[in-house]
């Protein structure tokens, strides 16, 4: 039937029936129904306020699922709320479309009941967002960047806008459907009229830490912590907001009797480096300020040595004891890793370079860093992923030097140096041709070689045999697990993304785990076991603020003898930074499954592969993990869930091409 034409009105007298189709499915029910909660989606409707459309019986048409609009309906008519087997943020997303605000407040009150702000049981502690650090005067003007000014120095003027970007390798035949919901993203990042870091300057962009030193970076701003013995985060200083954006920052910090001091370096965009000397108590020296006049793409410490990489071929090292920078050109570097006082440079031309820093001081007069070639891959393929595990020393022998890299085509390369053929190249002990895209991470430890490649972060995994500290020969690795990691990153691409990378994470003789961020802007991590793939626990924001960086450490205990424990630090949209302790998930996790770490960390030898395999099958059922039928990671709905909790509209895709982009 047609609606009056008189205005909608309230009044029971005036009340007539209303044929809805909602979906396909007519429902019909009185005005007076609909019409009970005022400022209502069906108020508008009725009234006129909103345009209607109507199917060939005069039915008002409404484009919703019928069997969630039942329920509504129900509600409509007898003030209770029957679930109807419906989950509470499917109905509460209805509710929310229609306007029906009591119903929503309900519906948000039934979610209060599995959630709280103290987090799970996994939730160990939160450092509060900092204050904004104040403004410098106009008139104070320096070269380094650590001032704030209204807009940059002439020299800065070309600089684009932004943290720079970074290509790295991409499989062209991954899955389009990637690159549409990336595309999103970065459509949704380009839709603000301001850039992110000026709409959002509390945003926390970077956490890195040491022993007991915590380094948070913010857009224009950096902030230092020192753990105390009770795991209680006191702020030794915060800086000025500075002139540029903050790039890269790192820490190190040594502990002499019972007082700490350490040094922070902070990148920015202006490709300088800043570092600082902060003892306990807050005092702070400025180092220096230092470039190489090229962009910087990684920043780190090797013992109390600075350094800073350029892909495009420079390394700069400040030496603690000579309190000299020097920059030297090399080969372009595509990766590092750092063993002691070792650093090793994976190369784009195949080559593996080594600088020893332990020898840096005496060749300041040459000018000259020392820099050697270790190794050379057979097929010349850039070196793109590095890892270096040194045995312990023995009073039989040395350290063994074993090195297990990626390449730009898949492979996965193990070489070995055995104490008694130093100043000899390592040779290839092993070699596996089982990725199809680049391998941009690779992790060799105590019990497991990972490797992951750029394809969704595909991640393969062996069993790695010992004897006595060394790998065993007979066989060296025995193939455990593969699965995938996947997280849809923006492809406008940041140095950020260097920070907040799935891993693997942990030390080489621990349990190393993987932390999965489905989407730059979720709420919930998934954190994995890196070797199997297992899921650990899921890590959700305490304060509904987005998870916008986070780094995994280990941190002492509060007793004399207590072992290390493993925490996740996870940096938020607010500012804050919450602290949740891995340690106990993994803990519960193998109380749960009913298995030993220990049992995996040194097999026993077997006179073969088969006989390992048999042994390592006896110890665990799951100890060989198959990509088919494997469900650590996010379900489909959890994935779901994620993209929808973050406004992300899957809509009909665009089949153009994106630029190379990689996981």
């Amino acid at each position: 039937m047609s609606l009056p034409s008189s205005s909608f009105s309230n009044d029971p007298g005036s009340d007539y029936i209303v044929n809805l189709n909602v979906g396909g499915r007519i429902f019909a029910t009185s005005c007076n129904t609909l019409s009970w909660i005022p400022d209502s989606f069906f108020t508008s409707l009725l009234s006129g306020r909103m345009n209607s459309v109507r199917d060939a019986s005069g039915a008002i048409f409404i484009d919703r699922d019928p069997d969630v609009f039942r329920v509504i309906l129900n509600y409509l008519r007898t003030k209770q709320v029957d679930l109807g087997g419906l989950k509470v943020s499917t109905l509460k997303h209805e509710a929310l479309f229609f306007g029906l605000t009591p119903l929503i407040r309900r519906l948000t009150l039934c979610e209060e009941l599995s959630s709280t702000s103290c987090g799970s049981v996994y939730f160990s502690g939160m450092i509060p967002p900092p204050e904004m650090p104040l403004e410098n005067l106009p008139n104070e003007k320096s070269r380094s960047p650590m001032y704030s000014e209204s807009s940059n120095s002439s020299g800065d003027s070309k600089k684009p806008h932004g943290s720079p970007r970074h290509r790295v390798h991409s499989k062209k035949q991954s899955s389009d459907m990637s690159r549409y919901i990336k595309n999103e993203l970065t459509e949704l990042a380009k839709s603000k009229t301001v850039p992110d870091r000026d709409t959002e300057p509390l945003k926390v962009r970077m956490i890195r830490a040491h022993i007991c030193s915590i380094v948070v970076a913010y857009s224009y701003f950096v902030c230092v912590y020192r753990v105390t013995e009770w795991n209680t985060y006191i702020l030794l200083w915060k800086s000025p907001r500075t002139r540029t954006y903050v790039t890269h920052i790192a820490v190190n910090t040594k502990i002499a009797a019972t007082v700490a001091e350490r040094l922070v370096a902070v990148a920015f965009q202006d490709d300088t480096i800043g570092l600082w000397h902060i003892d306990d108590e807050g005092k702070t020296e400025k180092k220096g300020l230092f470039s190489m006049n090229v962009s910087i793409d990684n920043l780190f410490f090797v013992g109390t040595q600075m350094v800073a990489l350029s892909k495009s071929g420079k390394v700069g090292i400040w030496h603690s004891a000579t309190q000299n920078w020097q920059a030297q050109d090399v080969q372009p570097i595509s990766c590092y890793d750092t063993a002691g006082s070792s650093l090793i440079l994976g190369c784009a031309n195949g080559s593996m370079n080594h600088i020893d820093m332990q020898k840096f001081p005496l060749r300041m007069k040459d000018n000259d860093l020392l820099v050697t070639e270790l190794f050379r891959d057979p097929n010349g393929d850039t070196i793109t992923s590095l890892s270096v595990f040194l045995t312990p020393k023995t009073s039989a022998c040395g350290n063994w030097i074993e090195i297990a890299y990626g390449t730009s085509n898949g492979v996965v390369n193990l070489i070995l140096q055995h104490p008694e053929t130093a100043g000899h190249q390592p040779v290839l002990f092993q070699s596996y041709n089982i990725h199809n895209s680049p391998v941009v991470r690779v992790s060799l430890n105590t019990a497991h070689l990972i490797s992951v490649c750029s394809e969704y972060n595909h991640v393969r995994s062996w069993n790695v045999t010992r004897f006595r500290g060394m790998i065993n020969t007979q066989p060296g690795t025995v193939p455990l697990a593969s699965f995938k990691v996947l997280t849809l990153d923006s492809t406008d691409e940041t140095t950020d993304k260097q920070y907040n990378h799935p891993g693997p994470y942990g030390d080489q003789d621990s349990e190393q785990v993987l932390v999965q961020r489905l989407i730059p802007n979720a709420q919930k991590l998934f954190v994995r076991l890196a070797s199997t793939g297992d899921r650990i626990c899921t890590v959700d924001s305490v304060e509904d603020s987005p998870i916008t960086a986070f780094c995994v450490h280990e941190l002492d205990g509060q007793k004399l003898g207590s072992r290390l424990r493993k925490h996740l630090f996870c940096g938020n949209g607010n500012g804050s930074v919450q602290v949740w302790d891995l340690t106990s998930a993994l803990d519960q996790f193998h109380l749960k499954n009913g298995s030993n770490p220990q049992q995996q960390v040194n097999p026993p030898a077997a006179a073969n592969q088969s006989e390992l395999m048999k042994t390592q099958l006896a110890q665990s059922p799951r100890s060989l993990v198959n990509l088919n039928n494997y469900s650590g990671g996010p379900t489909p709905q959890e994935l779901l869930d994620v993209i929808d909790d973050n406004d992300i509209c899957c809509s009909t895709p665009s089949l153009s091409r994106c630029p190379s982009t990689a996981f």
